[in-house]
């Protein structure tokens, strides 16, 4: 009797159960398409940190750059034979190879760090910058001016004489080929060759940026040369997002040899056994180096802006905030719709308990057409979520992440960054393109709105109907 009843009182009245029901679908799609929205901004964000931390990496260990000094410190010197038992005007060059960013640990520091509580692994990194000068020099000094080496561009020069080069700088980053998924390096896919392999911890090998690759044609099999030592190229490698952390990999025993930074890195890579603990990790690993800067991910997170950091913004607070007032009217909404169709159905009620049915049985029929109700306008709310999320994914813009220099890490001697590479492609920007997934957990939620709006409604429809006597039909039909 209930269901038939339920069927016929529906079909008799579905213009306005579905007003009532576009209403909720109104308010359930525009929580599903803010959720999905949300995941998509915090997706983009881990993609764009990412970039700068490497896979498998919770946190890294830096030790900050020693404050310039006021004379700006000292600049690097090319020094060339431009005289002597040569003749001027003979092709030469000379490389300059350079610590990047931040000061040096010993590598010790890996095993000091491993050993803390809560920490799964760790490895160590020496990010480097290259600066080669290759030209003829008549007699006299070859000095590079402030800044030449950075940014890809540089220029220079000659004391007492005159010279006709050219300065190509790069990037270096020597990685701990023993732990092959952690670092700046595995954020790369390797597209031609291979990656190093673990027992090449000294072998002359290397694997190259695809950009660098191909701006200096150098394929699989080839030859890169660092101060004056030929490494083979074994693999070529793209960034899966953002920018190459540098243009050359080397193994990290090589790239400390090429710096004369023997036992020394710039950079450790931690990985936590739980990631919900990286603040009692953090301590630990800080007690086991206090002088050392520790930055997370939550750290990085903080130095995003543009508008992927103004977009999730706005997700997290104008977006659920307006889904909070739009389900709440609808809920008030389809509360009112539904006590006022109880009340013009007075007469219907009355003759009904006159018949015999029971405050309690009236109330439950209310109740259940309030939730199959609920439950239409969930399906309805569902389907344009999900178109909403889809229409947002398929022609969404892209957003630009603005990564600021400093990391932020705490107790740490001025901030910081991740590392030597990581700091140095912190002052770029990012183009992240905007997705919007839909969770199962998500489209649980919007069902449970959904039964909520219908019992609100219900509730509001049953209490009305509760207070109706069989008198009030008399007093209708008289």
């Amino acid at each position: 009797m209930f269901f038939t009843y339920l069927r016929r009182e529906l079909r008799r009245r579905r213009k306005s159960a579905l007003v009532v029901a576009s209403g909720l679908a109104l308010g359930i799609a525009l929580v599903i398409v803010v959720n999905a929205v949300s995941t998509g901004m915090g997706r983009a964000q881990e993609q764009v940190l990412e970039s700068l931390y490497g896979l498998g990496t919770d946190m890294t260990v830096t030790k900050a750059p020693e404050p310039p000094s006021e004379t700006g410190g000292e600049r690097p010197r090319f020094r060339f034979d431009a005289g002597g038992d040569g003749e001027d005007g003979e092709r030469q060059s000379s490389d300059r190879v350079m610590v990047q960013g931040l000061q040096t640990l010993d590598a010790a520091t890996v095993s000091s760090v491993a050993k803390a509580d809560g920490v799964a692994d760790a490895a160590g990194g020496l990010s480097l910058n290259v600066v080669k000068v290759d030209g003829e020099f008549s007699r006299g000094q070859f000095q590079q001016r402030p800044g030449a080496g950075r940014g890809g561009g540089s220029d220079g020069e000659v004391t007492g004489g005159g010279a006709d080069f050219s300065i190509d700088s790069f990037t270096v980053y020597g990685t701990d080929v023993a732990h092959p998924g952690m670092g700046p390096l595995t954020s790369s896919e390797i597209i031609d060759g291979r990656g190093f392999e673990t027992s090449e911890t000294s072998e002359k090998v290397a694997v190259v940026d695809s950009a660098y690759a191909q701006e200096k044609k150098l394929t699989t099999g080839d030859t890169v040369t660092v101060s004056d030592t030929k490494f083979e190229i074994v693999g070529v490698a793209t960034a899966t997002s953002g920018e190459a952390a540098a243009n050359v990999y080397l193994p990290l025993a090589q790239a400390q040899a090429l710096a004369d930074a023997k036992d020394k890195i710039t950079t450790v890579y931690v990985q936590a056994n739980d990631t919900q603990q990286l603040g009692a990790v953090e301590s630990a690993v800080l007690k086991a180096v206090p002088d050392a800067t520790v930055t997370t991910s939550e750290d990085l997170a903080d130095t995003v802006s543009g508008s992927l950091s103004t977009a999730s913004g706005l997700a997290e607070t104008v977006g659920r905030w307006l889904s909070v007032v739009v389900l709440a009217a609808a809920f008030l909404v389809a509360g009112l719709l539904t006590s006022s169709a109880v009340a013009r159905r007075v007469r219907e009620f009355g003759t009904l308990k006159a018949l015999g049915w029971r405050s309690r049985r009236v109330t439950g029929q209310v109740v259940g057409e309030a939730v199959v109700t609920g439950l239409v306008g969930g399906a309805m709310g569902i389907g344009l979520g999900l178109a909403g999320a889809w229409a947002v994914t398929a022609f969404g813009p892209s957003l630009s992440a603005e990564l600021g220099a400093s990391g932020g890490g705490r107790r740490g001697p001025g901030g910081g960054g991740p590392g030597g590479a990581a700091q140095e492609t912190a002052a770029r920007t990012l183009d992240v393109v905007l997705s919007a997934p839909v969770s199962l957990s998500v489209i649980v939620l919007a069902v449970g709105l959904a039964v909520a709006g219908g019992l609100v409604a219900g509730a509001f429809g049953g209490w009305r109907a509760s207070r109706l006597r069989p008198a009030d039909a008399l007093s209708r039909v008289a």
